[in-house]
């Protein structure tokens, strides 16, 4: 097709761009970026998104060969929504297509985001969001890119500390487009938005220029839509072109420019509109865009094809000092994984053990490099995977069968727990063979965490009994007893000093044991030792916890509710309350109950930690909304938790809290790690790993019960319908799963909540020590105790250890979090020379050369700040 050039003498958009233009006389820039929006298991299946991914990269990389003599402006350009599209386009066309494609990248005619698939993140651990991201760092380091975009589109909320991940990462920019369909939300609450252009900012004070356009379909759309340069979603009238419609659309652009309302005013000259494919499978228009942009440009306005990182830089440049927020908007698609638990339950647990796992291989790899090059495809596979896994579409209400979404769901599990269960596994062997074994069998016992940890630890044990455990470096026997874990043997003992990132070594040698007090005292339903005196009652439900030190009773029943329970009316039903694994280090009870579902929960209390250990288990499907209320007797608390990448107050913004004032989902929090109540001076600080999602007292969408001092674990289910036609959203039933597994732990602190308390308090529930044999012939490490690395601040908690991607050759990556909300200049220490050192962004790409002195390295922090850094030691 011929392009006639109307206006050949106007300058391109960065010639005419002024830092701070007049409103009155400055020339209005305007672009329009072309997408397909993916709704990957929801349109159509895998093999189907995977051809159309690959087949619409050809026809828009012949597209912008076609028009690349063109003025930049009128070229046609295009954008994926994931780098999955990329994975694809190398995984099916050859070496020399996938490098035209790079090439594309490089110039700015293709654009693609650090996500691999649109996701909701709100039910995601920080380190899944992380890992998702990682093949879009393989990329960088291989072709020498950076990718500056990050998205996630339809889902009407976003949490806080993504702004923080994001920018962590490498993005500078973020484009939100949201859907009205399932929302809970009115139109008219989703319309009104503080805030259209605005840095979007975490709690460490980074964070990404972010477009989120007010929406309200029935008014405004398709501008704050997912398709924004389309103006028929779903059919076009025949007298309407494309061209027309694209063109209407920068009309739309037009009148937002510089305007102020009582609403809320886009006082800019730059706008943007973004995305056409909508829900297609596959989008093909690429002429329309550059047709509708040249025949708006005028003397006055700017119209320009848009790869979108170009209307961001523009933004950047013109108006360096947008507003700034740091709130989250809540849960709402986010949610839905919960139709799901148990399985969406095995990829968080997966995703914390990755923590002992490569923090194992560390160890192993720097003696044993390349072990693991056989795991390889399967690493990629489970980043892959969790970059995936919470694809937005967990409504299930589309083209696929909710049967096939569950089932691909499963699959996706599956391959991440996969490669951490073998990658755990053989990295624990493997260390337990570069260490020397004796004439007695011996274990080392490894602590993942960058502090010293006394606390239990459990060896897989079919040996003689009775047996003496000595701590080998200090010649001392240690309390040790049998236990049972389903249909496993153990020998647990109470492992005291456990080096920080390192290990201890233990014999076990024939022999009584040291005559000990038993961990706790039982007494029918009651369980007490030196901290706590617990009621366990027939039906599962705890209903006293009194707590020594503070001589006060922790529980108090709300709404008929009390702590661990499953909603019973009846606390007494279910059978006798029975006595497991009765020893010097710890003591269990167990109860039964049939109702409100059979289910089954053990309680341990411990005689070294002052932790209560609550281990629930389901053993029937449910269709309904099922939670597990905590509640407890504390005097209007305030409640704070873990999101992603940050520690939040759950309160609104307006009172001192994280919350959104307006715009948000208030009646379900993200529930990484912990949740606390604190009152002054008094708190419970509670451990989770397998619920997404956490209410306070009776919160609704739109109000959060802020000083209610009932939190209820959200154990699974279906929580929206649909206001259209009432559908359910999510998976029905469970998928069938009939076994469901939840772990909690609960402490009190005398004192006001610290973050870094109940940070460590969780970690060390949810990444218990690890206790191998060990097997070798020769000590490749000290035979007896070792540590590998260490920060000189308390409050720098190490996050992750691992090989890098690219091999142990190319050093360590230690990611750390402060977790306090100060600035820290900790030093970094380790026990082997520090001969080169950089930091990274999050997904390994190298950004800043350090200067390590021998052991040392010197390293900043801002207040709550997430750093990684790559480490090549001298080994």
């Amino acid at each position: 097709m011929r392009y006639i050039f109307l206006f050949p003498i106007i300058l391109s958009f960065f010639s005419v761009v002024n830092a701070q233009p007049d409103r009155q006389t400055a020339v209005k820039r305007l672009y329009i970026a072309n997408d397909d929006h993916t709704d990957y298991m929801w349109t159509a299946n895998e093999a189907k998104y995977d051809t159309a991914f690959v087949q619409m990269l050809d026809y828009y990389l012949h597209q912008i060969d076609s028009t690349k003599g063109n003025p930049s402006d009128f070229q046609a350009r295009f954008n994926c929504d994931g780098s999955y599209w990329l994975r694809a386009y190398q995984k099916y066309r050859s070496p020399a297509q996938f490098n035209r494609l790079i090439d594309a990248i490089k110039s700015g005619h293709i654009s693609s985001p650090l996500n691999t698939l649109v996701n909701t993140y709100g039910a995601q651990p920080t380190e899944a969001v992380i890992r998702g991201m990682y093949y879009a760092g393989s990329l960088e380091r291989a072709y020498k890119l950076r990718f500056r975009l990050a998205q996630t589109m339809e889902n009407n909320t976003i949490p806080l500390g993504l702004s923080s991940l994001w920018a962590g990462s490498g993005a500078k920019y973020s484009y939100k487009g949201i859907g009205g369909y399932g929302s809970q939300m009115t139109y008219e609450y989703r319309d009104n938005r503080r805030n259209q252009l605005y840095r979007y900012a975490g709690l460490d004070g980074s964070g990404v220029l972010m477009k989120w356009y007010n929406y309200n379909e029935k008014i405004t759309a398709p501008l704050g839509g997912y398709a924004e340069c389309r103006l028929y979603p779903k059919k076009r009238p025949a007298s309407v072109s494309q061209t027309d419609e694209i063109s209407h659309v920068i009309t739309k652009l037009d009148a937002l420019c510089d305007t102020v309302s009582a609403k809320s005013g886009y006082p800019f000259n730059v706008a943007g509109a973004f995305g056409y494919g909508w829900d297609d499978l596959e989008t093909y228009v690429s002429n329309p865009f550059i047709q509708a942009a040249q025949n708006g440009t005028t003397v006055s306005r700017k119209v320009r094809v848009s790869n979108e990182e170009d209307f961001f830089e523009d933004v950047a440049r013109s108006y360096p000092t947008l507003p700034s927020e740091s709130v989250s908007y809540g849960n709402e698609w986010d949610l839905y994984c919960a139709s799901m638990n148990e399985t969406t339950a095995q990829v968080r647990r997966s995703t914390e053990k990755l923590r002992s796992a490569e923090a194992l291989a560390t160890l192993v790899s720097l003696k044993t490099p390349g072990y693991t090059n056989h795991l390889r495809s399967a690493r990629d596979l489970a980043w892959e995977s969790l970059g995936m896994y919470w694809e937005h579409n967990w409504t299930a209400d589309g083209p696929v069968k909710n049967t096939v979404r569950a089932q691909w769901q499963n699959k996706i599990q599956q391959q991440i727990s996969s490669y951490v269960d073998t990658l755990f596994s053989l990295s624990a062997r493997t260390l337990g063979s570069q260490l020397k074994k004796a004439a007695n069998p011996r274990f080392y016992v490894f602590n993942p965490l960058s502090w010293t940890r006394s606390d239990i630890a459990d060896l897989a044990y079919m040996g003689p009994y009775p047996v003496r455990v000595i701590d080998v470096s200090t010649n001392k026997e240690v309390a040790s007893q049998l236990i049972t874990k389903g249909e496993s043997q153990f020998l647990r003992i109470y492992a005291e000093n456990i080096p920080l990132v390192g290990y201890k070594v233990f014999e076990v040698k024939p022999g009584v044991p040291a005559t000990l007090p038993v961990a706790a005292r039982v007494s029918g339903e009651y369980i007490s030792n030196a901290r706590y005196r617990i009621r366990l009652s027939r039906s599962g439900a705890i209903t006293e916890i009194y707590d020594n030190r503070a001589k006060r009773q922790l529980v108090k029943p709300i709404d008929g509710k009390y702590v661990n329970d499953l909603g019973v009316t009846n606390v007494n039903e279910g059978n006798p309350i029975v006595v497991e694994n009765a020893g010097p280090v710890s003591v269990t009870l167990k109860a039964v109950s049939p109702v409100p579902v059979p289910h089954t929960v053990r309680v341990t209390v411990f005689s070294g930690t002052p932790r209560i250990e609550i281990e629930d288990s389901i053993q029937a499907n449910f269709r309904d909304v099922k939670t597990w209320a905590f509640s407890f007797n504390l005097d209007k608390p305030t409640t704070h938790h873990e999101e992603l990448g940050a520690i939040l107050t759950a309160r609104k913004e307006t009172r001192g809290g994280h919350y959104a004032a307006q715009n948000a989902r208030l009646d379900w929090q993200t529930f990484n790690h912990f949740a606390d109540m604190s009152e002054k001076n008094y708190g419970i600080t509670l451990s989770n790993i397998d619920c997404s999602f956490f209410k306070l007292g009776k919160s609704t969408v739109d109000s959060l019960w802020e000083q209610s001092s009932q939190l209820s674990a959200l154990a699974g289910g279906q929580v929206d319908t649909k206001r259209e036609d009432k559908g359910v959203l999510g998976i029905p039933g469970q998928n069938g799963q009939t076994s469901f597994l939840y772990k909690f732990a609960l402490t009190t602190h005398l004192a006001d909540f610290e973050p870094v308390t109940a940070m460590k308090f969780a970690l060390e529930h949810q990444n218990p020590l690890v206790a191998e044999a060990i097997t070798g012939q020769a000590d490749t490490y000290p035979a007896q105790t070792f540590s590998l690395l260490h920060t000189s601040d308390p409050n720098v908690v190490l996050w992750s250890l691992k090989p890098s991607e690219d091999g142990i050759g190319e050093g360590l990556m230690a990611r750390f979090w402060n977790v306090a909300n100060k600035s820290a200049t900790p030093t970094l220490i380790t026990t082997l020379p520090i001969r080169q050192a950089w930091q990274t962004t999050h997904i390994e790409t190298n950004e800043r050369v350090l200067k390590p002195v021998g052991k040392q390295l010197p390293i900043r922090f801002a207040p709550n700040q997430l750093n990684t850094y790559r480490l090549q030691l001298t080994y």
